[in-house]
């Protein structure tokens, strides 16, 4: 993702101990050693408050939404405990090919990288469908669920990997998604990206321990597919208080 199409990354929370921001789908957390000479978050966000930060917890590059810095390793280390402790509340928005089940609990332990599988659980419940009168696969039309997903653990690619697991894969998934279906919201909706968002984090504020819950809207991209796909009955999810942030 070049770096003129991100002029500014949305601070959605911030006081002394750390800063919660929207994270653009495409966009790398860290560098690394493929990315070359491509913008990441960590270092944008440095250049754009001006102060040092700490990661604490992990988002996927092609995944958006709300993930959470330090201003100090001591919070930091605070805060990434209570991730690894899997004592955070996660949910995110996707959207899967078919009908899933009104709501599920999906069991199944995944690999880690190094061979060896580890628990993973992860539950969820649908918002709403859509079927389109479009025959994209061997259906004469093609059906969609946007669904809220709570992991209860923190595996690389869990969610991705957990619905493609029961036949539901994410729309965008370039890895284990339906490339038929990417390629039709490529050219029906114009959507080029991983349909996963971060929407909410509930943890424990790392001065006082008090309990804290922080929500963001999806991008304005995901805005309008929604409302596309008759969705906007589902925005409670969403919903903000605060002058009706909109996300770029």
């Amino acid at each position: 993702m070049p770096e003129a199409e991100i002029a500014e990354i949305p601070v959605l929370y911030r006081d002394e101990q750390f800063v919660a921001v929207h994270k653009p789908a495409g966009l790398l957390v860290h560098r690394n050693a493929h990315a070359g000479r491509e913008p990441f978050l960590l270092q944008m966000l440095r250049d754009q408050l001006g102060q040092r930060l700490y990661p604490v917890h992990r988002l996927d590059r092609p995944t958006s939404g709300l993930m959470i810095m330090a201003f100090s390793s001591q919070n930091a280390h605070i805060l990434a405990l209570q991730f690894a402790g899997q004592d955070v509340g996660k949910t995110y928005l996707a959207v899967t090919r078919g009908f899933t089940p009104l709501q599920g609990l999906i069991d199944d332990p995944l690999k880690s990288d190094s061979g060896n599988l580890q628990e993973a659980r992860t539950e969820f419940s649908r918002l709403a469908t859509a079927e389109i009168p479009h025959p994209v696969g061997p259906n004469p039309t093609a059906r969609y669920s946007l669904v809220q997903v709570r992991p209860k653990t923190g595996r690389t690619h869990q969610i991705r990997r957990h619905f493609a697991h029961i036949r539901h894969p994410l729309i965008g998934d370039v890895l284990r998604g339906d490339g038929r279906q990417n390629r039709f919201f490529r050219e029906h909706f114009g959507v080029h990206r991983l349909l996963l968002a971060s929407v909410e984090l509930s943890f424990r504020h790392p001065k006082d321990n008090s309990p804290m819950t922080l929500t963001c809207p999806p991008a304005q991209e995901l805005l309008d597919l929604f409302d596309q796909l008759g969705w906007s009955a589902a925005q409670p999810l969403w919903a903000t208080d605060s002058d009706n942030l909109r996300i770029p």
